[in-house]
């Protein structure tokens, strides 16, 4: 068996890129203000790798650890599942919401986003 090949239980050759690319996404996660969110693709531009399926992927896996809530589709719409936690979050974080006509809660994007600036992680958050 060549280096390039996984043994059965061990991380595959990636394992370390992926351990690299999924502290930034969770370093990113980390450094959102309470009641601000980033979507998938701007947490991928942010870091300047990546695409919004990546970051989702990263978050699924590792974002219990970080205040995942922040994370969001660009919709604006919570997410499937853990809708109940989530909304509960934005509501003691004051994070700018709006009802649509059928009635469900969603992120106002353009109120919640955040760009990233204002200093923190990396000196970029």
């Amino acid at each position: 068996m060549d280096d390039a090949t996984p043994s059965a239980g061990g991380p595959g050759p990636d394992a370390a890129l992926l351990d690299e690319y999924a502290d930034l996404v969770l370093s990113v996660a980390e450094g959102i203000p309470p009641g601000r969110v980033m979507t998938y693709g701007d947490v991928a531009e942010f870091i300047e790798r990546g695409g919004p399926r990546q970051v989702g992927r990263v978050m699924a896996l590792y974002g219990s650890s970080v205040p995942w809530w922040r994370v969001v589709r660009a919709d604006g719409r919570l997410l499937p599942g853990h809708e109940r936690e989530a909304l509960e979050q934005y509501r003691v974080e004051g994070t700018p919401l709006r009802a649509t006509t059928a009635g469900e809660q969603r992120i106002d994007i353009r109120r919640a986003r955040w760009d990233g600036s204002g200093g923190g992680v990396g000196g970029h958050i």
